[in-house]
């Protein structure tokens, strides 16, 4: 992706301004799709068409036949029907339908990477996109394999997989939640190195933090405070704590009972969204080879697994010096 940034234009901003209809998908799975919402918001400000979409942990073979757009290509409405008390995808539809906002949520079933690129290039074709945008919540998406701890690469590593060979003129990935990972093992000093080293390679698109009192930031401390409402036993522990920070809270910010035996560390690092070149990062992933012709998720997780089993000896993770 060729460019010329400057400070007085987020990179971010930059690099998607010659894109008309953008797609941004939750990487992770889940409520990951949340953490793009800032963002989509924003996008939709300058005119642009941007689409949601999520790799999806609900039931999708409950939902009606007629809710498939395509094989593995849900199109979750608000009144998409299933009995499914987690579904993330048609909660964010009800919440965006209550804003009067286009209300469509695209979900894709847990899959290996030929049949989610399959379901990628369909929706891609379907809506006309020219720019894909990978959001992480939580920055473990940005490990390349040979770190102390990977935190919860399968989603992630598929995603990137999937998208990088899809010929789209604008892929990148962004991360809101810096520090989260660092329950499932992730060592922050390598995240910093691993953005250190796609900066050299002019894959880094800078760090861009939401503003507190912004409609943006607003609109996605709603959404989140609906998600949990409307998902009481299993609220998502990463936007919770996203909002709080983007509410300017700090320190040990309790709001569930799935964190009760742990201590956080809410901070004004989790508001910013760090952003990457899509094929940059891919190509620094030592393993993406390994999973290229899965077709399950099961396939995906015991690639890693081997993968990480060979490696002789992994870096060292460091404290923060600081």
């Amino acid at each position: 992706m060729p460019h010329t940034w400057n400070l007085r234009t987020p990179p971010l901003f930059a690099a998607l301004a010659p894109a008309r209809r953008i797609l941004i998908a939750g990487a992770g799975g889940g409520f990951d799709v949340y953490a793009g919402l800032p963002l989509a918001l924003a996008l939709r400000e300058t005119g642009a068409e941007v689409h949601l979409a999520s790799l999806s942990f609900s039931q999708l073979e409950l939902i009606d036949q007629e809710s498939w757009a395509e094989r593995n290509v849900a199109a979750i409405t608000p009144d998409t029907a299933s009995p499914d008390w987690y579904f993330p995808e048609r909660t964010l539809a009800r919440w965006l339908a209550a804003q009067d906002m286009p209300s469509t949520v695209y979900a894709f079933p847990p899959l290996g990477v030929q049949a989610l690129r399959e379901a990628y290039r369909f929706l891609i074709g379907r809506l006309g996109i020219d720019a894909v945008v990978l959001v992480d919540g939580g920055t473990d998406i940005l490990m390349r394999g040979d770190e102390n701890a990977l935190g919860t690469p399968v989603e992630d590593i598929a995603s990137i997989a999937a998208v990088t060979a899809l010929d789209v003129p604008i892929k990148l990935v962004t991360c809101l939640g810096f520090g989260i990972d660092a329950y499932h093992g992730v060592n922050h000093v390598q995240v910093l190195e691993n953005l250190a080293a796609l900066d050299r390679d002019g894959g880094y698109l800078g760090a861009l933090s939401i503003p507190g009192d912004s409609r943006e930031a607003r609109l996605y401390r709603d959404a989140v405070a609906d998600a949990q409402a409307a998902t009481p036993e299993r609220p998502s522990i990463v936007n919770g704590q996203i909002a709080a920070a983007v509410a300017g809270a700090f320190g040990d910010v309790q709001f569930t009972r799935r964190t009760s035996g742990s201590t956080l560390f809410v901070n004004p690092l989790m508001a910013i969204y760090f952003t990457v070149d899509l094929d940059k990062l891919a190509a620094r992933c030592l393993y993406l080879d390994r999973i290229e012709n899965t077709i399950s998720r099961r396939q995906v997780i015991t690639r890693i697994e081997a993968f990480r089993n060979e490696i002789p000896t992994t870096r060292i993770p460091r404290a923060y010096p600081h």
